[in-house]
């Protein structure tokens, strides 16, 4: 997958680009507005442990997950304005997305998310290895925000190179590459 920056983003209108993973097709494409009612899918599926801790029911659950949603939808357009969003596919199946903010100094991989039954197969690894790939040929640091609840994550990115930069009571700051690391010592 070649993620390219906004002016370029008519090419996957039309084409998507495709990885043989072990046999196994992962593509990209823009994500529509009719692909809402997935996306929603995919957050909502990022929550559900969480959901489940509090003990409410469904008919609870579904309004209070769809305001979370559309507040970050809405978050994320004002801080990062051309956002990339994509939906990945797994053999032609929507199985989750990938948002990719591309900025002067930096580029900010947003969020990636895959339903439950898509994750630990590798599918995220490829996808941000790749990215990784393209922001060190555009000489640009690839920087994250991952939550402390998310320690799966944490450890995924920590393989994949990423180094903690910053932290608070909620999430950490992870950068990969760039001028920006601190010197590492070895």
């Amino acid at each position: 997958m070649a993620f390219l920056d906004k002016k370029s983003c008519t090419y996957y209108d039309q084409n998507i680009k495709k990885n043989n993973m072990r046999g196994t097709m992962i593509e990209t494409r823009v994500a529509l507005t009719e692909d809402d009612p997935f996306l929603f899918e995919v957050y909502a599926s990022t929550r559900r442990e969480e959901m489940e801790q509090w003990g409410w029911d469904e008919a609870q659950q579904v309004p209070f997950l769809r305001m979370q949603f559309d507040l970050q939808t809405r978050s994320y357009q004002m801080h990062y304005p051309g956002l990339d969003r994509r939906i990945i596919l797994y053999e032609n199946t929507p199985v989750g997305r990938i948002l990719v903010a591309r900025l002067n100094n930096e580029w900010v991989l947003v969020d990636i998310s895959l339903l439950p039954a898509y994750r630990g197969r590798g599918i995220g690894t490829r996808l941000i290895a790749e990215l990784q790939q393209e922001a060190a040929g555009s000489d640009m640091p690839v920087r994250l925000s991952v939550s402390h609840t998310n320690p799966r994550a944490q450890q995924l990115y920590t393989k994949l190179g990423f180094i903690a930069v910053a932290s608070n009571e909620m999430q950490t700051s992870m950068v990969y590459g760039g001028s920006s690391l601190p010197p590492q010592s070895g």
